[in-house]
């Protein structure tokens, strides 16, 4: 035996049986540094084995959790001026929503649904850290107006899961009216009766923290989450002193009154399902294996139900 027959084609052989191995297998937790396979991690609900960490999940994902047999509708949101101050930073603006658009597979930051948990009929919206930070723009508040709106009409309950880095710098005072212009849209919840549920997942921060992410009727949050309108860096800078230990996290928040509960991911069904069926003076809802739910009265009340009109800000 030579070096050919020892090293030479062992070394050819291998390079040509050689398989590629797919990249998004394991996930590294960003508190703890534990490698995690993909399908323990998204059989946890995207948290970790290990720390509990709560990892950022997509709207849609959420929502898969969350209805009955992952199914739900999705409701239109009007379109805002696509590009309403011709902003350009580094890229133009649409520039910017193009490739947002294409990493995460969704038209925007807020994703409006109905749907039912445990045989609950509700309307929900999710925004999604992913597409530009969950950052608040028009079509943010439409969206929120919309769910409203339809919660409204339909008499069923609210829920939000609020994520987001604040308010969008690329649509500058347009971004910032939307903070009253939610507001309102919770007030006419409040007035018609409808229960407001508010989820605030990690980050809750800007301006959708002092609007509608702090307006509910009952505040729960992600273990864990920070939850503020500046962040603790800013106000250390600002005042000088050292800030206390968790200062703006769920927990801290609990303990001072701000939150009504802090709820891990895999209990959040049951908890939401609990309090909206006390909120609206109904028995308790039906658990265990229940059967897919039908999809054809939801279609039918979607088909009939004339699509939301939300005027924007840069129409007026």
């Amino acid at each position: 035996m030579n070096w050919i027959s020892n090293y030479v084609r062992p070394t050819i052989n291998s390079l040509f049986s050689r398989r590629e191995t797919p990249e998004n297998l394991w996930t590294k937790c960003p508190e703890c540094g534990t490698m995690l396979f993909h399908r323990e991690l998204a059989e946890n609900f995207n948290v970790c084995t290990n720390c509990d960490h709560h990892m950022p999940i997509t709207a849609r994902e959420r929502f898969t959790m969350l209805f009955d047999g992952g199914i739900f509708g999705e409701i239109e949101v009007p379109e805002p001026n696509a590009d309403p101050l011709h902003f350009r930073d580094q890229k133009r603006y649409p520039d910017r929503m193009k490739e947002a658009r294409r990493t995460t597979g969704e038209k925007e930051a807020m994703l409006v649904a109905e749907g039912e948990i445990y045989r609950t009929p509700i309307i929900a919206a999710c925004q999604d850290f992913s597409f530009m930070a969950g950052s608040m723009g028009m079509y943010v508040g439409n969206a929120v107006i919309a769910a409203a709106e339809r919660a409204v009409a339909s008499k069923k309950p609210l829920v939000l899961f609020s994520a987001a880095g604040g308010a969008r710098m690329q649509e500058g005072i347009l971004s910032l009216m939307q903070m009253p212009r939610t507001t309102v849209a919770v007030e006419m919840l409040k007035e018609a009766g409808v229960p407001y549920i508010v989820v605030l997942t990690h980050p809750t921060t800007g301006g959708v923290t002092a609007s509608y992410a702090m307006l509910g009727d009952v505040h729960i949050a992600e273990p864990n989450a920070l939850i503020c309108f500046a962040g603790p860096r800013v106000i250390e800078q600002t005042i000088r002193e050292k800030l206390p230990e968790g200062f703006q996290r769920a927990e801290y928040l609990l303990d001072h009154g701000m939150l009504d509960r802090v709820t891990h991911r895999r209990d959040m069904k049951d908890e939401l399902v609990t309090i909206i069926r006390m909120l609206t003076k109904q028995p308790p809802a039906p658990r265990g294996d229940l059967p897919a739910p039908d999809t054809s009265a939801l279609e039918a009340e979607t088909a009939e139900t004339e699509p939301v009109s939300a005027e924007t800000d840069a129409e007026k």
